[in-house]
């Protein structure tokens, strides 16, 4: 009889929670999005900024760079010890974001700018297609960033 030998399995430390929506590619998804993803944070006990402002600004890019007529996007978050992960994932995965300076008498283009400011990190993951998923992680501890946690190059 072949018996392999392993590492017992590791164990998790702390409270795992997540939470995950379908909303339709529009204003009004996006700005149900933040609300939502909001009050789950005060659910959560957990503070809403930098979190919110986030999340409005990975669902508005959703609802107007990522939008197919009668797809949705899909918002998640999820929080591992002092991170809050935040994923918002659309199905126009040709269309992979950049953040751009907009002109300064623009009254658009500055969201993926906000994202880079607020987030401790953040990045894309193409796929599987159609789709793209554009994630941001904050810290959820009492300086509001993790510990040991420093931002790196994109």
């Amino acid at each position: 009889m072949n018996q392999e030998i392993s590492e017992p399995p590791r164990r998790l430390t702390g409270l795992v929670r997540n939470f995950g929506l379908q909303l339709s590619p529009t204003p009004r998804g996006a700005r149900l999005a933040r609300l939502l993803a909001t009050e789950q944070l005060r659910l959560w006990g957990l503070p809403t900024h930098p979190a919110e402002l986030i999340v409005g600004e990975l669902a508005a890019y959703a609802a107007t760079h990522g939008r197919v007529s009668g797809r949705d996007f899909r918002l998640l978050m999820y929080v591992v010890g002092d991170t809050l992960r935040i994923e918002v994932t659309d199905t126009r995965g040709d269309r992979m974001p950049c953040p751009q300076q907009a002109g300064t008498d623009a009254e658009s283009g500055r969201g993926l700018l906000l994202v880079d400011a607020l987030a401790d990190r953040w990045g894309v993951v193409p796929g599987p297609p159609p789709r793209k998923t554009v994630w941001a992680e904050v810290g959820t501890g009492p300086t509001g960033t993790p510990p040991l946690a420093p931002r790196y190059p994109r």
